[in-house]
């Protein structure tokens, strides 16, 4: 069974075509600039080369087009029509209450997701023009949707309500949803398997970090809690996002720049983290070149993420009453050795002891243990795969 995997931004669509039966990514790339200047289609051969396609990429549907026809064209194609498709899944980012596990998409559901689109005005508009242009060039093929937020719909009320009067939750469902559940289930779940242990009675500490960033607490293979919150700018420092801040902090920073909400929102989701501390890049490798070369505000940015970091596994350990296992992935978590490192600093007394030279070994997609044999916590690092994810819940749906 084949299946097409597709990931909707607002100006990007990116795609994983996979062979199930065989278990295998058969196809992979993305369109960026979706409706600007300089749109192009980046894609993976199958012998592991990077192509550019420039062309021009109007709109979502257009988009969605160009990439069945170089799934099926004579130079890139890795299959002969698009008959030979199976079904579709969408990363679906924002599903508010209505959704708790992923879910065949029909008009009633589309609906009621769209609903949503208060909560995620830049992301879910755009997932649904990915689903749009499927049903209008594929009407007949099933299509399922695999929601970011889904996975953290087991957290208690006492965990997920904020402190504000109740009437605004029920209102207008103001509350924590957390984000990256696909990713954060995927690990989770493929952690239990990796160290031959049962999801039942397992504490488990999840931290997906890369550019955007989130850590979970899962007991008993549920998510108890996740530190990113009715939007993905709650919880930890990430690349460009501020994460937790003083609410009177943002009322404070309005009143002395001039900002209205839409200026405040880009300050705090696009010019803060690690970009707005180190003042040379949201990204942890530049960061860390810059720390080689003596910046002392890109160490600051550092220390301040690791910090962050290391603050929510405690408070998670807390919430859980211990911890058995520490799962790092995402771009950060599975590649930069010495933040696992400087997170993990000073934990002893939660019975974690790092491997120092099994931490610095591991790297580039690999996977490992990093703690010693005698620590009482499992620390490990995992790769991430949302879309293979998402082609397993599609699978299951369809069949």
């Amino acid at each position: 069974m084949k299946i097409l995997v597709l990931n909707c931004g607002s100006s990007s669509i990116k795609y994983k075509l996979f062979d199930m039966d065989r278990n295998e990514v058969i196809a992979q790339g993305g369109i960026e600039k979706i409706g600007m200047k300089g749109s192009f289609l980046k894609l993976t051969t199958q012998s592991g080369e990077k192509k550019i396609i420039e062309k021009d990429i109007p709109e979502h549907t257009c988009g969605v087009k160009f990439i069945f026809e170089i799934l099926t064209g004579s130079e890139y194609g890795v299959i002969k029509s698009l008959s030979e498709l199976d079904a579709v899944g969408h990363r679906m980012v924002h599903g508010g209450e209505k959704f708790n596990r992923s879910v065949l998409l029909t008009p009633e559901v589309l609906e009621a997701f769209a609903a949503c689109n208060d909560l995620a005005p830049l992301h879910n508009p755009a997932n649904l023009k990915g689903v749009n242009a499927v049903s209008e060039l594929l009407p007949d093929i099933p299509q399922v949707g695999v929601f970011d937020t889904a996975f953290h719909q087991t957290m208690p009320d006492y965990a997920y309500l904020y402190a504000v009067p109740y009437e605004l939750y029920q209102k207008y469902g103001v509350r924590r949803y957390g984000f990256h559940g696909t990713s954060h289930r995927f690990v989770s779940g493929e952690i239990c398997k990796y160290l031959g242990i049962k999801a039942e009675g397992s504490r488990i500490i999840t931290c997906h970090i890369g550019n955007g960033g989130s850590i979970t607490a899962v007991k008993d293979g549920r998510s108890v809690d996740t530190t990113m919150g009715l939007t993905p700018l709650e919880g930890i420092m990430m690349g460009t996002r501020s994460g937790d801040i003083d609410a009177g902090a943002v009322t404070y920073l309005m009143d002395k720049e001039g900002l209205d909400s839409t200026g405040i929102s880009n300050l705090l989701n696009k010019k803060s983290g690690l970009l707005g501390i180190s003042g040379v890049s949201s990204d942890m490798r530049e960061v860390s070149a810059a720390v080689e070369a003596g910046n002392e505000r890109a160490a600051l940015a550092k220390k301040m993420y690791s910090y962050r970091i290391k603050k929510y596994i405690g408070a998670f350990a807390a919430a859980m009453g211990g911890v058995d296992v520490i799962v790092f992935t995402g771009g950060v978590g599975e590649n930069r050795y010495e933040i696992r490192e400087a997170v993990c600093e000073g934990m002893e007394f939660l019975g974690i002891s790092i491997d120092r030279k099994a931490n610095a070994d591991i790297m580039f997609g690999r996977d490992g243990i990093i703690s010693t044999p005698d620590s009482k916590v499992k620390v490990v690092v995992l790769p991430t795969d949302e879309e293979l994810m998402i082609a397993k819940d599609t699978l299951e749906l369809v069949r």
